[in-house]
């Protein structure tokens, strides 16, 4: 027998009925009664803020679709995002609540609250600050245990933060003893600042990001294809970044950096610069651009879906940021076989370890001499060959997509049993 749920938008919740639309698609979603998956599996319900493109939300779902020991089931508090199309083509079990975002609303609160009572998980893993509080609390208050949070970044910054969110962070730490068995972060640095941010320090569990080497992979052909699209010849130095226009990620810094690099004549660069916000459209980018007379040296992609396809494109990956906790971009550029240079933030320097360079933040000499050093190396193609073969064996030892849903899935099973 089937249970099918229908939401007929935030004003209704969700009921039982003939057919389940989630608010913000147009395809029917069908849940089996009890359990979810095949019988005997444990039954992991995810609750997270939303779905859009971000390190969480990517974690989410390479975790649900590598990780098949077990049956999932994902909760936005939101919309669908980036991520809600690709969960369903996997197969993967889907309700968008399509709460506004930064905000809760009662209706959406008593959806959650009914999808608890229907289905009774045997876990429930929240992801990021507003799912950790109200997946957590109304999990606890429904009776159900475990809960585990998920901590993917390395705190707030209080300029770029919302009052809600800094609000909604605040309550976390003050019930972050109570509401969750297990606190899982990325990162280590990112539970060393959440613990002195005032979380508890005696329930965290980390588990770092994982990778599927079968898609993030060297691509010579590829990389020759992306490199002809964009009129760039072999004779130029590539630097990429993929990242959002956000504060933490400092573009500031890497303009700053380009700026002194595009004073060598002799070292002939374009740098590539891709991600939301990456657009001749956003004029506070176009004001630092101009600003560092780097405009002619850059090449403004936008969003894009094909990161393998960027990475290899690449002759190096350069994050600048001022604020990180695991970044993912680091460690797929890593697995294509492109070497990174870094800022010394969060888990960046722990990621790249000895193949790369780390540089302290805000420091844009210190970048532009490492991206130097970089475009220097690259002329010796047998030093070139062993560095980027060291990226790529780093990621499959230490932070491959199996070894990472293995930890989920212990974790998970664990936390099951002491229930």
């Amino acid at each position: 027998m089937k249970l099918i749920l229908r939401t007929s938008g935030v004003g209704r919740g969700i009921s039982v009925s003939k057919r389940w639309p989630t608010p913000t698609c147009s395809r029917w979603v069908s849940i089996p009664r009890t359990p979810w998956g095949r019988s005997g599996r444990i039954k992991i319900l995810h609750v997270i803020t939303g779905l859009e493109n971000g390190g969480a939300e990517a974690a989410l779902y390479r975790l649900c679709t590598a990780e098949r020991s077990h049956s999932h089931f994902v909760v936005s508090l939101s919309g669908d995002g980036k991520y809600g199309p690709l969960l369903r083509a996997a197969k993967i079990p889907l309700a968008c609540l399509a709460m506004p975002k930064g905000r809760l609303s009662l209706k959406g609160l008593a959806s959650l609250r009914r999808v608890f009572s229907t289905y009774r998980p045997d876990v429930v893993q929240c992801w990021m600050y507003h799912a950790n509080l109200v997946g957590g609390v109304l999990a606890r208050l429904g009776g159900i245990s475990p809960v585990l949070w998920g901590m993917h970044n390395c705190g707030l910054d209080p300029r770029a933060a919302s009052f809600t969110t800094r609000t909604v962070d605040r309550i976390c730490a003050l019930i972050s003893g109570i509401i969750p068995a297990r606190i899982v972060s990325c990162s280590q640095n990112a539970s060393q600042r959440h613990i002195h941010a005032g979380y508890s320090s005696s329930n965290w569990t980390i588990i770092p990001n994982g990778y599927d080497l079968a898609v993030f992979e060297p691509d010579d052909r590829g990389r020759a294809r992306l490199r002809r699209d964009w009129s760039i010849g072999d004779g130029q130095f590539v630097i990429g970044n993929v990242a959002r226009w956000h504060p933490d990620k400092d573009h500031q810094n890497l303009f700053a950096a380009l700026s002194r690099l595009s004073m060598h004549k002799s070292l002939p660069f374009k740098c590539v610069l891709a991600g939301p916000g990456m657009t001749a459209e956003n004029t506070a980018l176009a004001v630092l651009l101009e600003r560092y007379d780097v405009r002619h040296k850059v090449k403004l992609l936008g969003p894009s879906d094909d990161i393998a396809g960027l990475m290899n494109a690449f002759d190096i990956h350069v994050l600048a940021s001022s604020s990180e906790a695991f970044p993912n971009v680091v460690a797929e550029a890593m697995a294509c076989g492109t070497p990174c240079v870094g800022t010394d933030v969060g888990d960046i320097a722990m990621l790249v370890g000895n193949t790369g360079l780390i540089v302290p933040p805000r420091n844009p000499d210190a970048l532009s001499r490492s991206i130097e050093i970089m475009a220097s190396e690259i002329q010796d193609t047998r030093s070139w060959a062993s560095r980027r073969q060291a990226c790529r064996d780093r990621i499959a030892a230490d932070f491959s997509l199996e070894r990472m849903a293995h930890s989920y899935g212990l974790l998970w099973e664990k936390s099951s049993l002491s229930r």
